[in-house]
């Protein structure tokens, strides 16, 4: 599989896929890029080189014609077609040696965010678990208070029955106290007078 060229505009990475402009400096970019900066400027947008011969800078496609392949190099001898080669070949070798460093670079800036990220996770996780912790002693401090009122209130509650008894036979024997009482009132005989 071919490598795949980017303009090397960071800002832009678009994928090159028909027609883009190289500099004799080794870098590529997308027509729009192109426009943008060599229209006001003959300075290599990726490295500030000076671009000042016509041929610094120039459009080529990307998927040439069968036509344009066969006769682009017809007539040049063997050795100027071999330099044109190794040329072509230094521009790829550092558009991969690029693009493998500029991937590099977002990986190691993915690693730190994950990284840092983690860290986050770590201490938010401690933090919860810190909290769940506090909040597990509290609701167990709850749940001994809870059922020490319980107690109480089961203890309240049968010295209240036994109260209620008590007050039950009371009520009885003041009852029956209080009927044998006016009994009795009733049955004498009044005194004359």
């Amino acid at each position: 599989m071919d490598a795949e060229l980017h303009c090397n505009i960071l800002k832009c990475r678009k994928l090159l896929t028909d027609k883009a402009v190289v500099t004799t400096c080794s870098h590529i970019f997308c027509l729009n890029c192109a426009e943008k900066h060599f229209g006001s400027s003959r300075l290599c947008p990726a490295c500030e080189v000076k671009l000042t011969e016509n041929d610094d800078v120039v459009v080529c496609s990307l998927q040439p014609t069968n036509d344009y392949k066969t006769s682009v190099l017809s007539g040049l001898s063997p050795g100027l077609i071999l330099e044109i080669c190794s040329r072509a070949m230094s521009f790829w070798t550092y558009q991969v040696h690029q693009e493998t460093t500029f991937q590099a670079a977002l990986l190691k800036n993915a690693n730190e965010k994950n990284a840092a990220l983690a860290k986050d996770l770590q201490n938010v996780i401690a933090e919860a678990n810190s909290q769940l912790s506090l909040l597990n002693d509290k609701c167990s401090q709850l749940e001994r208070d809870l059922e020490l009122e319980r107690r109480k209130t089961r203890d309240k509650d049968e010295r209240l029955r036994e109260k209620d008894k008590e007050y039950q036979k009371l009520k009885v024997g003041f009852t029956s106290s209080l009927s044998y009482s006016l009994g009795r009132i009733l049955r004498q005989p009044e005194p004359i007078r």
